[in-house]
């Protein structure tokens, strides 16, 4: 029997955590916070439980650090999960520090409770390079590969590929987690899986068009102008990982391209004081700038 359910972004679009469930063992992908009003399966942010059983649950597939996509690891441990996190590189790097901010934030600031949940997501972590098939388990009539391809949502995001057999019966399975739009800055744009026989996709924005990347580059200079002409101030809340970096990235291609232009009068465009006023932002955008090997080519050869 190869199957999957559901604990999470089901009714609403927080909370990610999906199982693949092949033969006696399975596999869960995501394990995240419900935020806000959102609801899935009864649950809600002031309930952070895990309410399914999780003693034949083999591995934790991570696609990407946002916090409804891995903010209930710590209560998954807590639970008795003992088996790997399995994720990307760069996402093996940045889990720790997002876990640590949401640790601080919402449970508790005794620093060596919070060392020691760290220490031991750290000592799970499985990170696998993209394109490469990664053993799961295999024995008892059934067995579980997984390979993770770029999703382009953001850093280290990646949607996964799931080949499953039990019993004879062979069937590829893919999760997409969040997927980017082509030509989002910084990252390399999502291909398409090679084949899937069942495929679990998100759809926050399924209903929606989007502008272009130029479009909303343009829109973005007309609005900074716009406000800075009488001397005011552009206020942004961004997501401290992924649309934070992007706007420092569009932010400067336009400085870059108008630098001696005025952007309101007597202040030209590469005189812009632009504050990071985050820590948890700048700490990823600092991670962001480590993480050079996995811009894509036009940031890459940006920075040449």
């Amino acid at each position: 029997m190869i199957e999957i359910k559901h604990h999470g972004a089901v009714t609403g679009v927080t909370g990610s955590c999906h199982e693949l469930l092949v033969g006696r063992s399975g596999i869960l992908i995501d394990c995240g916070l419900f935020q806000g009003d959102d609801s899935s399966n009864g649950a809600n942010a002031s309930d952070l439980s895990i309410d399914f059983p999780i003693d034949h649950i083999r591995a934790l597939v991570v696609t990407h650090v946002h916090i409804d996509h891995v903010g209930r690891i710590p209560y998954l441990l807590a639970a008795g999960f003992e088996g790997p996190i399995i994720c990307s590189e760069p996402s093996a790097i940045m889990l720790p520090e997002i876990l640590e901010d949401a640790l601080k934030i919402g449970f508790t600031r005794d620093r060596a409770l919070i060392e020691r949940v760290l220490g031991l997501i750290r000592s799970r972590l499985v990170p696998v390079p993209y394109g490469q098939w990664h053993p799961v388990f295999d024995g008892e009539g059934a067995s579980l590969s997984v390979r993770l391809q770029r999703a382009g949502h953001i850093l280290g995001s990646a949607y996964v590929e799931c080949e499953a057999e039990c019993d004879g019966d062979f069937e590829r399975i893919v999760f997409s987690g969040d997927l980017g739009a082509p030509h989002a800055p910084l990252l390399p744009e999502p291909q398409s899986p090679e084949r899937a026989d069942r495929v679990v996709i998100e759809s926050t924005y399924g209903d929606k068009d989007h502008e272009s990347r130029e479009e909303r580059r343009y829109r973005l200079k007309a609005v900074l102008e716009h406000a800075l002409e009488d001397g005011g101030t552009v206020l942004v809340p961004a997501f401290s990982i992924g649309r934070a970096q992007e706007l420092l990235y569009e932010i400067e291609s336009l400085i870059h391209e108008f630098g001696s232009d005025d952007v309101a009068p007597d202040l030209p465009w590469r005189d812009l004081e632009i504050v990071v006023d985050s820590p948890l932002a700048a700490t990823f955008t600092r991670i962001y700038r480590d993480l050079k090997p996995f811009w894509d080519a036009e940031a890459t050869e940006l920075v040449s």
